[in-house]
């Protein structure tokens, strides 16, 4: 990098001269400055997320919050919404790459999730080559030159883009300010907003945002600081970021309204992220004798305690006036088999119209193949509306002992523990590879269902109650024989294409099993690989 770097910052990693359009000395101080005022106050809520985990490992169970009952009381609402956040019907979502990008934003889906998180593997090239694609992207400048000769660009009318930075725990390793490494999310937040607010806000639009793996309202105040401070920088208008928080997190959806409430000039409404939520639950609650759940087949939306997540968000968003937006199915079209692609099918447009008639105002596909059913399936509920903000779910009335019902605790069986095995490593070794987002199975996986298949595995060996349904006891032992078993017939299946990657991923998921002390992340110690 030529440019002379502000003082304090460092980068250790390379820094190509497309690179170095977005890390320029300006939006590095812009980083920078964000990093040194609000850095502190995020050591402390890590700080408080381990002592709340250590009360909860020893027996302590989360509640609504008494200090914050006035505030779920109150008859408050978010600040109004611009218009082109009104239709969210159908949000589809992938990573930063330029033509999974392309062909998202001309899906027809009303919103494009830009990923920067969990579909997305975080190392240095695709995490700054996703920020050149959505500066690209916001200025209707984005092609791609397949080496097929094929050409794709935007059409005219395109999704409204959105992004999902990276969560609080997970560093930028390869920016450092006064020595210490910038978080993922601050990084990736700052470089979106510095160069693109501006010229957004000179076309009468704004940068919208999906905010990841909150799980309290402090965590919520932070990025609404962040945003007070970021639109005073640049002298851009207080309340024109708008952020849709994901409640993937039991501990966060103790606190929908303070949430809400924190964030109320900046909200864009909540979504329901199932996949993290259901790895949140196995995390917190992992030392708790009491509980364990049966395979992750198993674990649908119309189980107790994912029912009454999804219910309780509905009905605290339309109370505040905010969208309340449905998770994805993990289901991605089969086109090899039409028998089981029609299945398929029919389970996702069942899923999408379960959604609409409990009062969702959208819902989340990960291929462009299922936007117009997932639209149809909305549009025989709502027909013409756009939304339903304006239906009130007063009938919903979800008590703490609701939201920690956890069943189904069985079936536990051999064929769904190799099945985590099996899908654990061969995500981390496309993770590896540099893919984020993969077709497994016939179900897209990325870090969220991996997290599920090793932290279910990690906790069965240590649950009294990790049995299979054949009597047998789950334990390291008989994990380790199936692996080894499943690498094996992967290694088959893959030929040549079985690389280092995998042996890595291979040892990575047994760590993660073994490990005495629970891994908070995948992403932490998988983090160390990349460049």
């Amino acid at each position: 990098m030529t440019q002379a770097l502000p003082q304090g910052v460092d980068i250790n990693a390379p820094v190509t001269s497309a690179f170095a359009s977005i890390l320029t000395p300006e939006a590095l101080a812009f980083v920078a400055a964000l990093h040194r005022r609000f850095e502190p106050q995020r050591r402390e809520l890590m700080q408080r997320r381990q002592q709340r985990q250590a009360s909860l490992d020893a027996g302590a169970l989360p509640d609504f919050l008494p200090e914050t009952a006035a505030t779920r009381l109150g008859e408050w609402q978010i600040a109004p919404l611009p218009a082109d956040l009104h239709d969210r019907r159908v949000e589809i979502t992938g990573p930063a790459e330029r033509k999974v990008m392309i062909n998202a934003l001309n899906s027809g889906a009303s919103v494009f999730m830009v990923d920067f998180e969990d579909a997305q593997c975080p190392s240095w090239d695709n995490q700054l080559q996703g920020q050149i694609n959505l500066r690209d992207a916001w200025r209707r400048t984005l092609a791609y030159h397949g080496h097929d000769g094929r050409h794709y660009r935007l059409n005219d009318d395109i999704a409204t883009l959105m992004v999902r930075p990276r969560g609080w725990h997970l560093p930028e390793k390869h920016l450092l300010v006064d020595g210490q490494m910038v978080n993922g999310g601050l990084f990736d937040f700052a470089l979106s907003y510095f160069h693109n607010a501006a010229a957004l806000h000179k076309v009468g639009r704004a940068p919208y945002y999906y905010l990841p793996k909150l799980e309290s309202h402090l965590e919520a105040r932070l990025w609404n600081d962040i945003f007070v401070a970021a639109q005073q920088q640049l002298q851009l208008p207080r309340g024109s970021i708008k952020a849709t928080v994901m409640i993937e997190n039991i501990l966060a959806a103790f606190e929908m309204d303070e949430i809400l409430y924190e964030l109320r000039e900046h909200s864009a409404g909540l979504n329901a992220g199932r996949w993290d939520y259901i790895f949140s639950c196995i995390k917190h609650f992992r030392h708790n004798r009491e509980f364990c759940l049966a395979d992750r087949e198993r674990i649908t939306m119309r189980v107790p305690f994912m029912r009454s997540y999804t219910l309780q968000l509905i009905k605290t968003c339309h109370q505040r006036g905010a969208p309340a937006i449905g998770g994805m199915s993990a289901l991605i079209p089969i086109k090899h088999d039409p028998s089981r692609n029609e299945l398929a099918l029919a389970e996702i447009r069942a899923e999408k119209e379960r959604d609409a008639r409990d009062g969702y105002d959208g819902g989340w596909v990960a291929h462009p193949a299922l936007v117009p059913l997932a639209h149809e399936a909305f549009r025989s509920v709502l027909g013409s509306a756009v939304h339903q903000w304006q239906r009130q779910r007063d009938d919903v009335l979800i008590t703490a002992a609701d939201l920690l019902n956890f069943q189904p605790e069985t079936p536990i069986t051999e064929h769904g523990l190799r099945n985590n095995i099996n899908v654990g490593i061969q995500y981390l070794g496309a993770w590896f590879s540099g893919n984020g987002c993969v077709p497994i199975h016939n179900l897209l996986e990325e870090a969220a269902t991996a997290e599920i298949a090793r932290s279910q595995i990690w906790q069965w060996i240590r649950s009294p109650k990790g049995v299979l349904d054949d009597g047998r006891k789950v334990t390291l032992g008989l994990f380790r024989d199936l692996a080894a078993d499943e690498i094996n017939k992967l290694r088959a299946e893959y030929g040549s294409r079985w690389r280092r990657q995998f042996e890595d991923a291979a040892q990575l998921f047994d760590l993660l099993i073994s490990s005495d002390e629970f891994i908070d992340f995948l992403t932490l110690p998988g983090n160390e690989y990349l460049d």
